[in-house]
Parts: structure tokens; C-alpha cells; sequence
């Protein structure tokens, strides 16, 4: 049964993801591990949080909300999505993006991100999103 949780870390299961996540060039799970562990992002300020998606015990999904360094107090970024590649283009993803809003619409009037893939932005804009061009993002949401 897919349910989606309040993450902390560490978590061992978070390391497959990291293992996965590396084989795919992507760094910014590792990066979640180590600012975790140095003290750097806890996703723990006002509006922040970190979810997990699990199937069963199995991690599969993991994504947060932080406030966004390089926007307003009222703006809030999505940052360290990302979905096992067996689960992508099942739901996963837009279900943990769809909760992370949900969250986001409480303390926040706009949600931005960062991609590099051209895969992840159309997924983004899919769920609403518009790129924009900003050095610090390239998507941007309106919440409210």
C-alpha cells in the first residue's frame, strides 16, 4: 500500500535511493544526506517538511519543501524530488508533488524549483508549472 509520511533522517532506507539516484548522474540525493547530517537542511523552518513515499516498507519517492533562499518569505521551493525509476510514470511522482503543494498552499503564495532535465520539466508543467527565467529557478507555480 502506497502511503506518503513525514521523513527524518537518517533513514537506511534512503540510501538505495542515494545508490540509484547516482547511477542516474544525479548528485542532490547524496547532497540531502550530507546537508542532513552537517546541519545544513533539516527541513525544519516555518512551512518546510520532507516526505517519503512508501510501498510496503520500501522507500520509493522521497521530496521536500524548504523556503526558498534565493526568493521572498512567501515563496517556497521544491527541492531532492525524486521517484525510483521502476515508479516513474505510475503516479508516484505527481502524487508527491500534488502533497508537497497541498503543504506548500498553508505558508506559501509560490512554489519554485530547479531542474535540469528536460523529462522533469515537462513532468513539472504538467502539474501546472511554468518555466520562467530566473538564474536560481527554472519553474515557478502561483499557489494562491
Amino acid at each position: 500500500m502506497i502511503a506518503i509520511e513525514p521523513l527524518s533522517l537518517p533513514d537506511r532506507r534512503v540510501t538505495s535511493l542515494v545508490t540509484l539516484s547516482l547511477k542516474e548522474g544525479f548528485n542532490f540525493l547524496d547532497r540531502l544526506d550530507a546537508d542532513w547530517a552537517n546541519g545544513e537542511n533539516r527541513f525544519d523552518a516555518r512551512g518546510e517538511i520532507l516526505l517519503g513515499v512508501t510501498d510496503g516498507a520500501a522507500l520509493i519517492a522521497v521530496g521536500g519543501l524548504n523556503i526558498d533562499p534565493y526568493g521572498t518569505a512567501d515563496c517556497g521551493r521544491l527541492r531532492r524530488v525524486y521517484v525510483t525509476p521502476s515508479r516513474r510514470t505510475n503516479g508516484v511522482g505527481a502524487m508527491l508533488v500534488k502533497t508537497l503543494l497541498d503543504h506548500a498552499r498553508a505558508k506559501f503564495r509560490v512554489a519554485r524549483l530547479r531542474t535540469d532535465t528536460e523529462r522533469a520539466a515537462k513532468f513539472y508543467e504538467r502539474l501546472g508549472f511554468r518555466r520562467i527565467d530566473d538564474p536560481n529557478a527554472t519553474h515557478e507555480l502561483t499557489l494562491v
